[in-house]
């Protein structure tokens, strides 16, 4: 069986990584692809982290396409050969007149889980404005959902399966760009990765705005490192490259700003 004790030292959502571990216990057990149910960013990122210590059990993390935040995951023993095809999921749409009453993307989730679905079962929910949304969800939903969710916010809705095909995903628009600094501290990095000045960017750190890797940061202090996400609430995404020191010993950092 897997150190599950050591695995979990040090884990800040212990209860849905343990409940990852039983998953991957099955897995080696049976040897048989085993799936959890969506996991948020947080999540994933820890146990990614921490199953990357082990050399027996292969991870895959899929939401239905390349940006989705909420995934479910599959675990196998390494020699059973695993991809996106076997981590089953399902689109549904959910067609309405909007134009009238705006809902957000809280409001479609407040709905979905109103029909007495946990969360656990949704995965990323893609606002399309009046026409409504589309969501991902797993398999065993499609029937419930597509005969409970009738309405949302005061919309009448229309609910029905599609095809990944048809999901209507804008991809991030996306800006690289290198920087130099005399040191790896959040505030500098991130300031100049964002585009606005170092005292602004250390009062949105200080305010509780910044997340890196899904955790909150608030120390503009706190050093970055290569392969760190970081994420302003309101700006978007911004991606540690590669670091390198030059001759005048300062930092030369590469980065990747998602919109």
């Amino acid at each position: 069986m897997l150190p599950r004790e050591d695995l979990l030292k040090g884990v800040e959502n212990r209860e849905e990584v343990a409940r990852v571990i039983d998953k991957a216990e099955q897995a080696v057990r049976t040897w048989e692809i085993v799936l959890t149910d969506f996991l948020s960013p947080p999540v994933l990122f820890e146990v990614q982290r921490i199953f990357g210590k082990l050399t027996d059990i292969e991870l895959l993390a899929w939401g239905g396409y390349p940006q989705a935040e909420r995934q479910r995951l599959g675990l196998a023993r390494l020699e059973m050969p695993l991809d996106n095809s076997h981590i089953e999921l399902a689109a549904l749409d959910i067609a309405g007149n909007f134009l009238f009453d705006t809902a957000t993307h809280r409001d479609f989730l407040g709905s979905i889980l109103g029909t007495g679905i946990v969360r656990e079962k949704v995965g990323d929910i893609i606002v399309l404005g009046e026409r409504g949304a589309q969501v991902i969800v797993v398999p065993e939903m499609v029937e419930f959902l597509t005969t409970s969710l009738t309405q949302v916010r005061s919309v009448a809705v229309k609910t029905r399966q599609i095809d990944f095909s048809e999901l209507k995903i804008r991809p991030p628009k996306k800006k690289e760009m290198t920087t130099v600094e005399a040191s790896l501290r959040l505030d500098a990095i991130a300031s100049a990765g964002f585009g606005m000045s170092r005292s602004k960017m250390a009062n949105v750190i200080t305010a509780g705005d910044v997340r890196i890797n899904w955790k909150d940061i608030t120390q503009a202090s706190y050093n970055v490192k290569a392969g760190d996400l970081i994420s302003v609430r309101g700006k978007g995404r911004l991606e540690i490259g590669e670091v390198s020191v030059t001759k005048k010993q300062r930092y030369r950092v590469n980065l990747v700003r998602y919109k």
